[in-house]
């Protein structure tokens, strides 16, 4: 139970983005641990509503009065009210909850709620009309990364999720499902569950409020063996930036009998990058045009849907030294067994600091020193606080199937892992029930929770952005990673929270800096500290696969193979589909040509989200 009286947390029986009932009090605690030593105050605005450059306010507020006819007035918003972070499941749709810039900065004029795709069309076509930049969320919890807020300070927000959040779909023979926006990995769980479908699971990332649609589209992740979410969807309908619908794949044909089971269709694919030109660039099956994009508004999603394995059983191993990383132990050891999917899921290898702050507790908790904690330190704390005894290192993973199955697998995997000298078996048994190994069970198990982001509490008033570089699973490449986080992190006195997360042949490393958004040395700091991150990760050939909008610029400037062959071609394509440069302006480093060459980008020497304003009508661009 929640240790204090709070406003009760919406249930998804009240709102789309609510919280499951049978995590309820969950949801209680997490919020009592965040407001109980929350000090940031939010009674007022420091800047006046968020114009959009290019636009004066007399033909902007007119502007939204047309719009108010087309929509009704009860789904047009203007943003001239204090700004609320609230928390993970009460967050804001008008700026980034979790802001490592000033909260005024990427924030929107006003936000709108459409209620179909017609709707969509109907506010692309006004955008374009007035040339006032638009900026769609689903749900807007991609915290972290930026949230809800728009890269442009003043878009109008497109909110899909609020009006547009139904479960079109779920064929339990294909097993598929065809999504809105608005639908949260625990709104088709619940359904599901309501239906009886026992054979179909889920696969869902560490918190389950996030939007199906919206994850999959950021190229998120989840944690079964159909952990990458982009690779599984198979069929879009998006509203193009001129106000067109297309459907994508086997979407085109009318009346397809195989849009969510086929995701190629015929010729050439919309939604991949596969051109011949004269100027080489290189790309691959991943590169999805409406993906981590500003190509279009995508509205409905279809997705495919993991059998029931039949069984399956967590493990969890415990590694004593920060060099269990090094070449030829830990993630030598993983490869292999990940590749030949002995590992089976997305697994993760999580650092002591870390898990001392799931916890919940803030920092003063535990440490008095200032500087980055030592590891000695830290696992001094952890065989004091937690119930793994003394490691530097967790591996949480999951075997699928029949018990005799599972049983060949883990010995497998007891063999190799027990390689590493001090790896220890910690058996799941021994474990309480509110012990965090149990929600990454659920999560392994497809059933969405609600714990990770009580490292947040880590600070009064805190925030995180990532550092998510991918690499190859090699010793020397996680070691590579590891010291260029753990060094940057310390050069501005930031404690290290590391996550090595192993797909097929490649990882993810997931080091998330926490500071306190109410302390301006804190947040800039923060961003510094991942400037050097990205920098130093990118001499060494190591690309993030996402990123904040506030480091969008700086990490698609370290794609630049071939003399920035790849932007070339996105800014061909963007000004070929979005001719008056209203959708999502700078998404992914990406601009149209009335921004373009005029101050927009955030590159470390400008921390302002404005430039110097759009190029005019009959302005050579």
């Amino acid at each position: 139970m929640a240790p204090k009286e709070i406003p009760p947390t919406p249930q998804l029986s009240q709102s789309h983005s609510g919280i499951p009932s049978r995590l309820y009090e969950k949801a209680q605690y997490a919020k009592s641990l965040i407001l109980d030593i929350a000090t940031k105050k939010q009674d007022s605005r420091k800047r006046p509503l968020a114009i959009p450059k290019g636009i004066d306010q007399a033909t902007f507020l007119k502007a939204i009065k047309e719009l108010e006819r087309e929509l009704g007035k009860e789904h047009v918003e203007l943003v001239d009210k204090p700004l609320r972070d609230g928390w993970y499941m009460e967050h804001p749709n008008t700026h980034d909850a979790q802001h490592v810039l000033d909260d005024e900065e990427l924030v929107a004029s006003a936000v709108v709620y459409p209620g179909s795709t017609e709707e969509v069309q109907k506010i692309v076509l006004w955008a374009n009309k007035y040339k006032i930049p638009i900026f769609p969320i689903s749900i807007g919890r991609n915290l972290g990364y930026g949230g809800a807020a728009p890269r442009v300070r003043g878009s109008v927000v497109i909110d899909l999720g609020r009006r547009m959040n139904k479960i079109l779909d779920i064929n339990p023979d294909d097993y598929t499902c065809l999504v809105e926006p608005g639908v949260t990995f625990f709104a088709l769980y619940e359904e599901i569950q309501r239906r009886g479908y026992k054979h179909l699971w889920v696969d869902v990332p560490d918190l389950g409020g996030g939007s199906v649609l919206g994850n999959t589209l950021d190229r998120g992740v989840g944690y079964t063996a159909y952990g990458d979410h982009w690779a599984c969807h198979s069929g879009l309908e998006v509203v193009l930036p001129t106000g067109e619908v297309m459907r994508t794949g086997m979407g085109a044909m009318p009346g397809s009998s195989s849009w969510q089971i086929f995701p190629y269709g015929f010729g050439p694919m919309a939604e991949y990058v596969f051109v011949y030109h004269a100027v080489e660039t290189r790309t691959d099956e991943s590169s999805g045009l409406f993906s981590q994009s500003n190509m279009g508004i995508v509205t409905k999603m279809g997705m495919t849907l993991m059998p029931n394995p039949g069984g399956y059983e967590s493990f969890l191993y415990a590694f004593p030294n920060e060099s269990d990383l090094a070449p030829l132990r830990q993630v030598e050891i993983i490869r292999p067994l990940r590749v030949s999917n002995i590992l089976e899921n997305v697994a993760q290898l999580r650092h002591v600091v870390q898990m001392i702050a799931l916890k919940g507790k803030p920092r003063s908790h535990f440490f008095s020193e200032g500087g980055q904690i030592p590891d000695d330190k830290a696992r001094e704390v952890a065989r004091r606080e937690l119930n793994y005894g003394d490691f530097t290192w967790l591996y949480f993973g999951m075997s699928y199937g029949p018990k005799e199955i599972r049983q060949y697998k883990l010995d497998i995997i007891h063999k190799e892992f027990m390689k590493i000298p001090g790896a220890r078996r910690i058996d799941p048994s021994t474990l309480p029930p509110d012990d965090y190994f149990w929600s990454r069970d659920r999560i392994a198990a497809g059933i969405p929770d609600l714990e990770e982001l009580r490292w947040t509490n880590w600070y009064p008033n805190g925030s995180h952005i990532a550092f998510s570089p991918v690499s190859p699973v090699r010793g020397p490449d996680a070691m590579n990673l590891w010291k260029i986080a753990r060094t940057s992190a310390a050069m501005y006195n930031f404690d290290i929270f590391a996550a090595f997360c192993v797909g097929l042949r490649e990882m993810h490393i997931i080091v998330e800096v926490v500071f306190n958004r109410d302390n301006p040395n804190h947040r800039k700091n923060a961003l510094a500290c991942m400037r050097k991150m990205i920098d130093d990760a990118a001499a060494l050939g190591y690309g993030e696969y996402r990123t904040h909008l506030a480091l969008m610029d700086q990490i698609a400037g370290t794609y630049n193979w071939n003399n920035n062959a790849l932007m070339r071609f996105n800014e061909r394509i963007k000004d070929a589909l979005d001719p008056n440069g209203i959708l999502a302006p700078g998404k992914s480093g990406v601009w149209p040509a009335r921004y373009r060459g005029r101050g927009w980008e955030m590159n470390g020497t400008r921390q302002s989200s404005e430039g110097e304003g759009v190029k005019r009508e009959g302005t050579r661009l």
